[in-house]
């Protein structure tokens, strides 16, 4: 039996030990383990990632999710949460943009921890992300995108920025707040012909929605804008003293799952990529539409992007759908029986069927009905029935 002294010495290496490992010493050896806890789950769970795709047979390759770059500006009550979604799902690389720090009032965003206070958020997103998948690449940038020089910096990033730094990132997700980080995102993949979604909760914190937006092919953000872009009104004037918009954190959750699953359907090349959906948390409504481009937007871009889509439509080929006619082969026809129309298109025309009403149609023309006289008839003759019997016994 360990004496009292043998006690607290042993309390005193595990103090010292736990120390060490919060210090840079231990640094080194805690990544190691997450490394070899990351390649011990890549190996032996089946299940890892988006294995469940592959088994279910929704996806014929899910491991095609590390080849795709992900751009997500503003990590906030979304973006984070978008962020951490597609970590776990293996994302290859994630570009993180957003110039706030993270404050008490964050805790509420399902992802920001309160020792972070203090830090940016891309730094303390980044950090966080790490610990939870070390496969993934990160790359952040603590500016803000909407400044004439950072502009042109996220740019170039989101042209250049892929896994491999050779061309353009896979898709652009737009988690911010604001108008004008809206519009600059707008007139950044305009410009660029990127594909990107736009996501936002609105300021009552019960409603939100995502919006996929193709240059030239669907409206883009500034094709139908806000009344507050529209009338060009400083949105700064709009903020309420007191009132953080967007603060229920169901409400951002439900919208950043919506966005990365669809963000995954568009990668993966599954099910069907909404042009638009909302969601109502009030009635539990999930309204969807598609809005064509405005052919007067006030983007230059944008309307030079719908007319290089009219150009590719019109090049290319046209299908003619064939009409196919079934054929209808028995199991067994032995002795080569087959039935043949024998109506009479004369009798048609004098058989006129009534119209039908819009959507129904006749299986078959009913022919007309023609009246048979069934009555037996003899021709006269001079002959005696005792001739007649004797004709028929000579027969």
């Amino acid at each position: 039996m360990a004496s009292m002294d043998d006690l607290k010495l042993r309390i005193q290496q595990l103090e010292a030990e736990l120390a060490q490992e919060r210090s840079g010493k231990g640094a080194a050896s805690g990544r190691q383990k997450i490394d070899k806890m990351s390649s011990e789950v890549v190996d032996s769970n089946p299940y890892s990632r988006l294995m469940a795709l592959k088994r279910m047979g929704i996806v014929d390759n899910y491991e095609r999710i590390r080849d795709f770059t992900i751009a997500v500006v503003g990590v906030g009550g979304v973006g984070s949460v978008t962020a951490e979604m597609l970590t776990r799902c293996g994302i290859g690389k994630l570009l993180l943009f957003d110039y706030d720090k993270v404050e008490l009032a964050n805790m509420n965003r399902l992802f920001f921890q309160p020792h972070q206070a203090g830090m940016s958020k891309v730094e303390a997103a980044e950090r966080t992300l790490r610990e939870i998948n070390p496969d993934v690449k990160f790359e952040t940038h603590n500016y803000n995108i909407t400044t004439v020089d950072n502009f042109q910096h996220f740019m170039d990033r989101i042209s250049k920025g892929n896994l491999n730094e050779d061309g353009p990132v896979n898709l652009v997700l737009s988690c911010v707040d604001n108008f004008e980080a809206r519009m600059a995102i707008n007139t950044a993949c305009n410009e660029l012909s990127q594909h990107w979604i736009e996501s936002g909760v609105s300021e009552n914190a019960v409603s939100g929605h995502i919006q996929l937006i193709k240059p030239g092919d669907t409206a883009c953000f500034a094709c139908a804008p806000p009344l507050v872009v529209a009338e060009n009104i400083d949105e700064k004037t709009l903020k309420r003293e007191g009132v953080c918009a967007a603060s229920l954190p169901t409400t951002m959750g439900v919208v950043a799952g919506l966005l990365v699953q669809n963000t995954l359907k568009y990668l993966l090349g599954f099910g069907s990529v909404t042009h638009y959906l909302g969601y109502s948390a009030l009635q539990d409504f999930f309204p969807t539409m598609s809005m064509k481009p405005n052919p007067n937007c006030d983007d230059s871009f944008c309307r030079k992007r719908q007319e290089e889509f009219k150009k590719l439509e019109a090049s290319r080929p046209k299908e003619v759908e064939v009409e196919k006619v079934e054929e209808i082969v028995h199991d067994s026809n032995d002795w080569g029986i087959s039935l043949v129309d024998e109506t009479n298109p004369e009798d048609l025309k004098s058989n006129p069927t009534p119209e039908l009403g819009e959507g129904l149609s006749y299986a078959y023309d009913k022919p007309s009905e023609t009246k048979q006289d069934t009555t037996e008839t003899v021709d006269e003759t001079e002959q005696s029935l005792d001739d007649l019997m004797a004709q028929m016994k000579q027969l």
